[in-house]
């Protein structure tokens, strides 16, 4: 009772903290979907915007309009503000003063797209009715047609949580189909065209975004650094710091060096200007691009899948396996606490029924007639009664300390290999398991084993020797109380079976329709942006509703079966008490019985009624919460990757030069797929930079997985200074390696922590770092510096600056092997020329492999 009354209390204040928490301002933006009746489509006037009221303003006096029809591009370098004034736009940012309105409906196409858990044709849909002739042109429009060519079964093929099975080009091509398919008012399109490569862009800008595409009579505000698309644009905004610096055309703006100036620091090719003479480094460029276009049908991709991606949660059948229960002693120590758990539990029940037995001796010993000539002294009784108590209370206590303290081994021994397990499983294993399932089993199913298994265990241990003790002491007081007991036992076992059987499954499916609610709700978290943005809210707030619906349904179920079973237990209870009674009057009459011995029978009696119940409720409790135990234990036998330290490591030092040599390589992402990379053979020179491209789904980032071994060999090998990489344990292998992922990886917390979490480093090798990286200006403005707080993913930076971070991670490591996959996307120009700069300075030595779209990145490359 005490501990439901704490998790009330705290979950009342949870609530209560989120409930109260502040929100987003309703009125901060002027917001009126019926369009028609006005000319500009987006309006700022003078307004200044904030991520958080106790900081300076992010945007500052914003003056801007777009009209119908028309295509705004947004220019500047990173952290120039140029995301944060779509958030602005779309309500997510705190107005301190100023005006902004929109009008119409608004699409939002973010930088790091957001992708559900559903088909490829759903995630465009998302609901609206299907159109096939509007559909297969914005397929067209969206270069998708190849990609549904590849998929088996094209765009009902699924794709995964978060699209796992999507390259980052690929995701950013569905989240502006889903945009465009919409047909909305406004388009707010934050930089989409950098995930692709520029055959691809070209295509996109031209169908899609252009004077010409789908969404020409739209109003559109482009986020790019693609300075070839300026030219087609209705009006440029310049950026820098916060602040709208410069509003005009493109051809006026190339008569403002200061805007020029900007403009060419924040492009993507510089060389694609439109002063600049077609070079024959361009022409070279498009040749490659062209060619790289032709190979793709002989390309495997991650993204071919065979049938269903995501696999249906399993719910076992009929009872629970011995090995489950198994498990759990085991887990719980069979010798250091069960077993004395059960040896002090039967000598408790002992002295209780020596106790009792006492106690009715002494009664008769006031009785005329009864046991007058074997009548013991008064301090006799007392003391050997005290005695029988006193070791009755020792050995409750001992057993029930045994069981609690077993309880907590079992929790913390079964918690250690599942969290083993999840850290370890292999890529494969996240893209058909969906991030519910797993919090499902670290939440509650934990929780059951850490809060509830114990004392059902106990409860029933318990009920069981009470019982036991209870039939033995009736029985030799009253012997013709075995004639009933025994049919009454029997139609025990029969409820008690017929309802474990019901109650065992209706667990099994309360727990698994808890995993999708779970799921749901980190798919709508992760994509809150865009379902507010495009008006989901109701459909998402339904969703939810279904989800809950179908757990509840179960829940409920589960609750009244248990009051099926309490009306029938209470009906039995009545019937031994009365069966007891009438026995004992009988005996009695017949001479058979003491009056101490019917007292005795008639108490216990009472008591059986309660104790049975609780035997049969906990042994069903027992049935349906070692579930939990079951499911864990499902998820600590799934196959994990491999060791991460072999008994032999590594030479020390190694890798001492950087060779790569990668020989008759294939592998695919899970049995039964296609090769993602077949019959590769390269090789690397000691710090060589080499370039790798290609188009989506070319198998580019697979390359890198493979040298982490986040995918193992099929075939082939891969030899890092002459030794084979699987040859040495993962940790090994992934300490001497340094990549730039093309999502960067940012969590909660400092950027001292996200910089070196485990503080090898100190402050001043850091700051040299964050020099290194570009990225001293943005951290000195910070209040904290390097102590400033990072919300989860990098939240309060610009995906520029998150990039940033990884690279500096990169720096601080000076691996001999460096992957940069597509490390550089988010970033201007400028930025990238000087990270290539820094990595060519600090990487010297080092061999560098270099993931890119964009060629002009890896032009001064080796190879």
């Amino acid at each position: 009772m005490i501990r439901q009354v704490i998790k009330v209390v705290v979950s009342n204040r949870r609530l209560k903290e989120f409930l109260v928490a502040e929100e987003l301002s309703e009125t901060a933006i002027d917001i009126d979907e019926d369009e028609k009746y006005y000319h500009d489509s987006a309006e700022f006037s003078t307004a200044s915007f904030t991520w958080n009221r106790d900081d300076p303003p992010q945007l500052r006096e914003i003056s801007l309009k777009i009209g119908k029809g028309k295509l705004l591009a947004v220019v500047g370098t990173v952290g120039a503000g140029k995301s944060s004034l779509l958030s602005a736009l779309l309500g997510d940012m705190e107005k301190l003063h100023g005006y902004v309105g929109r009008r119409g409906t608004v699409a939002y196409v973010p930088q790091l797209p957001w992708i559900r858990n559903s088909t490829l044709r759903e995630n465009i849909l998302m609901g609206k009715p299907f159109d096939k002739l509007f559909y297969e042109e914005v397929i067209e429009a969206c270069a998708l047609r190849a990609d549904l060519v590849q998929l088996p079964n094209g765009d009902q093929t699924e794709i995964g949580e978060k699209g796992v099975n999507l390259s980052g080009g690929q995701k950013a091509r569905i989240a502006l189909a889903r945009a465009v398919y919409q047909n909305h008012d406004v388009y707010l399109l934050d930089d989409p065209l950098s995930a692709v490569d520029a055959h691809v862009a070209k295509h996109i800008f031209t169908n899609v975004l252009g004077p010409q595409g789908l969404l020409a009579t739209k109003a559109r505000i482009l986020v790019t650094h693609g300075l070839s698309f300026l030219k087609d644009t209705d009006v440029v905004a310049v950026m820098r710091g916060g602040t709208i610096m410069y509003v005009d055309t493109y051809e006026h703006l190339l008569d403002n060096a200061d805007a020029l100036e900007i403009i060419q620091e924040a492009a993507e090719t510089p060389d694609e200007t439109p002063e600049a003479e077609p070079s024959e480094v361009s022409d070279e460029e498009s040749e490659v691009v062209e060619e790289l276009g032709l190979d793709t049908d002989d390309m495997s991709s991650k993204r071919k899948q065979l049938g269903h991606l995501i696999e249906d949660e399993t719910s076992a059948l009929g009872r629970v396996k011995f090995s489950v229960y198994l498990t759990y002693f085991n887990a719980m120590g069979i010798l250091r606490y069960f077993v004395p758990f059960a040896v002090t539990l039967l000598l408790n029940s002992v002295f209780v029924m020596g106790r009792s037995f006492w106690l009715t001796d002494w009664s008769n010993d006031n009785i005329p007639g009864e046991n007058e000539t074997l009548a013991k002294p008064l301090g006799v009784r007392l003391g050997v009664y005290g005695i029988l108590g006193t070791l009755e209370v020792v050995f409750l206590y001992a057993a029930l300390t045994s069981l609690i303290l077993g309880g907590v081994a079992a929790s913390l021994s079964l918690h250690k290999p599942l969290f083993h397990n999840i850290l370890r499983s292999p890529l494969s294993h996240f893209d058909v398991t969906p991030l519910g399932r797993i919090l499902n089993r670290l939440g509650k199913d934990m929780e059951t084993v850490d809060l509830r298994l114990s004392s059902n265990f106990r409860f029933l241990a318990v009920a069981f020797m009470n019982v036991l003790q209870t039939c033995i002491i009736i029985s030799i007081s009253t012997p013709l109380f075995i004639l009933v007991i025994v049919p009454i036992f029997v139609i025990y076992l029969l409820i008690l079976r017929y309802f474990i059987h019901c109650s065992r499954q209706l667990q099994r499916l309360t727990a698994s329709t808890r995993s999708p609610i779970y799921s749901h709700f980190d798919e709508t978290i992760h994509g809150a942006t865009t379902i507010r943005a495009f008006g989901w809210v109701d459909m998402f707030r339904e969703q939810n509703i279904d989800k809950l619906e179908k757990h509840v349904r179960c829940s409920y179920l589960s609750l009244m079966s248990n009051r099926w079973l309490s009306v029938r237990l209470e009906i039995l209870g009545s019937t031994v008490i009365l069966a007891t009674a009438l026995l004992a009057v009988v005996s009695r009459d017949w001479g058979t019985i003491t009056a101490g011995a019917i007292g005795l029978s008639v108490s216990y009696s009472l008591n059986i009624t309660f104790m049975l119940n609780l035997f049969v409720r906990q042994v069903s409790e027992v049935e349906t919460n070692v579930v939990a135990v079951e499911r864990i234990k499902e998820y600590t036998e799934t196959a994990v990757e491999a060791p991460w330290r072999r008994q032999v490591p590594p030479p020390h030092g190694w890798p001492n030069y950087g060779e790569v040599s990668i020989e008759h390589y294939s592998t695919r992402y899970r049995p039964g797929l296609d090769f993602v990379l077949k019959d590769v053979s390269v090789y690397i020179s000691p710090g060589e930079k080499v370039g790798v491209v290609g188009r989506t789904g070319a198998g580019k980032s697979s390359l890198a997985l493979a040298l982490f071994r986040i995918v193992e060999p099929v075939q082939g090998k891969i030899l890092l200074d002459g030794l084979d990489i699987t040859s040495v344990g993962l940790h090994d292998l992934r300490e001497r390696l340094t990549v730039i992922p093309q999502d960067p990886v940012l969590f909660s917390g400092t950027l001292r922590f996200n910089l070196d979490p485990t503080t090898k480093y100190s402050d001043e090798e850091l700051w040299k770092a964050v020099e290194m990286a570009n990225l001293k200006p943005f951290v000195e403005n910070l209040p904290l510096g390097i102590y400033h707080q990072i919300d989860e993913a990098g939240g309060n930076i610009s995906v520029g600056q998150r990039q940033l971070v990884c690279l500096t991670r990169a720096l601080l490591r000076k691996s001999r092997v460096l992957v940069l996959d597509e490390a550089t996307a988010a970033v201007d120009t400028q930025t990238d020329t000087l990270i290539q700069a820094t990595i060519r300075k600090q990487f010297d030595s080092s061999t560098v492999i270099t993931i890119a779209h964009r060629l002009n990145t890896v032009l001064d490359y080796d190879r």
